[in-house]
């Protein structure tokens, strides 16, 4: 399960957000010429659940920057190979609940001893 420090908190302390972390939007401010990207946009206020995270690409195009998916919000694939659903900045969030520990562990993989 990704795990990825963003998210930030009083003091510049940051925090690390994971799969099934409760977040809030911190930046709603989205560049106008990305909504023909989008279907939908996190706006401030409501609580996300992260339901998938990954490292793509930024709206520049530079590799590298850490997105999420979020639960309730699905949005059109990539045109690139291969072809991921468009996430959100890592950043524009802030973790205010880490997921459940039962979440944590279910997500865990799962090892024989050999």
């Amino acid at each position: 399960m990704p795990k990825v420090e963003c998210g930030r908190m009083a003091e510049g302390i940051e925090k690390a957000m994971q799969v099934g972390s409760k977040v809030v939007c911190v930046d709603d401010q989205f560049p106008k010429e990305l909504s023909q990207f989008y279907w939908r946009f996190p706006i401030e206020g409501p609580i996300y659940t992260i339901r998938d995270m990954g490292v793509g690409v930024s709206i520049n195009g530079e590799p590298g920057e850490v997105y999420v998916l979020l639960e309730g919000i699905e949005n059109p694939r990539s045109t690139q190979s291969p072809y991921p659903e468009r996430g959100f900045n890592a950043e524009r969030f802030r973790e205010i609940e880490p997921p459940a520990e039962d979440e944590v562990e279910a997500e865990a993989p799962a090892y024989a001893d050999a």
